[in-house]
């Protein structure tokens, strides 16, 4: 009996090192410099497993034609990194044999071309205290295409000197929220993004996202916002019950955006420029309107706020319509009010979180290399394990669910949902082996 029980396991064991032997696979691909449409070659390329901390497991370089060849261990999830005059590029690894090919550009501290979009704040009371998320759309139009990026000197944005920083994030125009580092800048309240920003994809740009808190115990709070670079439009999003006055030569507007919110909008920024406001009152932001379809409006694709009607609108972008219109922040109003990417997010720094400290403080610690796995989840309280990881599993449950829903009624396009679907079915599955 013993003898036929070793048979077996050995028989089981053989049986499963052949079909890891098998899911193996040979990743090629090649890498090209789109700002002068040439191959990038001595490239170091990275395969990256997004299970393991986002460890490296096998590296190559390019050839003479930007070709690479890559051997993956198992069947993943894996990304391919490669690198570029310091500047990091990212692709999920291709399954089968579907090429690996990857864009990159020049680097360079600073191109032309480099603009804020629009600075976003969403901004809510809670026990005492305000719960501001901002969100900073940039442009990077440059001629030719260059990224710009400056370890030294990155993205730079202004906070209240009593903020907390409890949480950051980046997105490239054709990826995912990743955490990114926050480096102290020169200047009280000054801090940076230790982030490229890549050449615009099309309509999508360059997303930067931080979420902090400051005091609130006399119910009244005075903003003074800042912008370093020119912005083409600075947006407030309130809770109705929350009251908004603009401090003097503060040109904010209030727009109709949404029933449920309010909305009021400064534009053609300069840096430097007076921006006060004072907010008086409390409220939480509309959590049933967080993410949900504007079928109400037409042409309007759920989820992302994106005119899908309107040619060359794709999600991801940024205002594009004249800001004169009735609805200005349309095109990305359902993104701002806690869409897909900030469950990403979250979701992520659960998973793949490593043992370090609990939040941001508003002087943060020497950065960590950039697009590294989220160390921390947004302003998280202490909990079990246990019932961490049920709430998350319900809540990417839910999410796989709606986004469902919207590929069936046709308000995502293939590729966003494609997108979507692999970043959360990933996370799902780490969250299902933890159960």
């Amino acid at each position: 009996m013993r003898t036929m029980k070793f048979v077996l396991h050995t028989a089981a064991a053989g049986l499963l090192f052949a079909a890891a032997f098998a899911q193996a696979a040979t990743v090629t691909g090649t890498v090209t410099d789109k700002t002068n449409n040439k191959p990038a070659a001595g490239d170091t390329v990275v395969l990256v497993d997004v299970q393991a901390g986002m460890g490296e497991v096998a590296k190559a370089t390019t050839d003479g034609n930007g070709h690479y060849s890559i051997q993956a261990p198992g069947n993943g999830p894996y990304l391919v990194r490669v690198t570029h005059q310091g500047g990091t590029y990212f692709i999920a690894a291709p399954e089968g044999n579907a090429p690996g090919d990857i864009p990159v550009y020049d680097v360079a501290a600073n191109v032309g071309g480099v603009s804020i979009e629009a600075d976003v704040l969403e901004i809510e009371s809670d026990n005492g205290q305000l719960k501001v998320t901002e969100r900073y759309f940039v442009h990077n139009t440059s001629t030719p295409p260059r990224t710009q990026y400056n370890p030294a000197h990155g993205f730079e944005v202004i906070l209240p000197a009593d903020a907390v920083v409890d949480g950051t994030a980046a997105r490239r125009p054709t990826g995912l929220p990743t955490s990114t580092a926050l480096k102290p800048a020169a200047g009280k309240g000054h801090f940076m993004f230790d982030f490229p920003i890549q050449p615009d994809e099309g309509e999508k740009d360059t997303l930067f996202q931080l979420s902090y808190h400051v005091p609130y115990s006399s119910g009244k709070y005075t903003f003074r916002p800042q912008e370093a670079l020119p912005a083409d439009n600075v947006a407030v999003l309130l809770p109705k019950s929350i009251t908004f006055a603009a401090g003097s030569g503060a040109n904010f507007q209030s727009v109709p955006q949404d029933p449920t919110v309010q909305t009021y909008l400064a534009k053609n920024v300069t840096p430097g420029q007076a921006l006060e406001f004072t907010i008086s009152g409390t409220g939480s932001m509309p959590r049933e309107a967080q993410g949900a379809p504007a079928a109400q409006q037409p042409g309007m694709g759920a989820g992302t706020g994106q005119d899908t009607a309107t040619p060359g609108n794709q999600p991801g972008g940024g205002i594009g319509a004249p800001i004169a219109t009735p609805d200005p922040l349309s095109k990305y109003k359902w993104w701002i009010l806690g869409g897909l990417g900030l469950l990403l997010v979250v979701a992520a720094a659960f998973l793949l979180r490593k043992p370090e400290g609990a939040l941001v403080a508003a002087a943060p610690a020497p950065a960590p290399p950039v697009d590294r796995a989220p160390a921390t989840a947004f302003g998280a309280q202490p909990a079990s394990p246990a019932s961490r990881n049920a709430s998350l599993l319900n809540v990417l449950k839910e999410e796989l669910f709606a986004l469902e829903s919207e590929r069936l009624s046709g308000t995502i396009n293939s590729a966003d949902y494609s997108e979507q679907k692999t970043a959360l079915e990933t996370v799902l599955k780490r969250a299902l082996n933890r159960k």
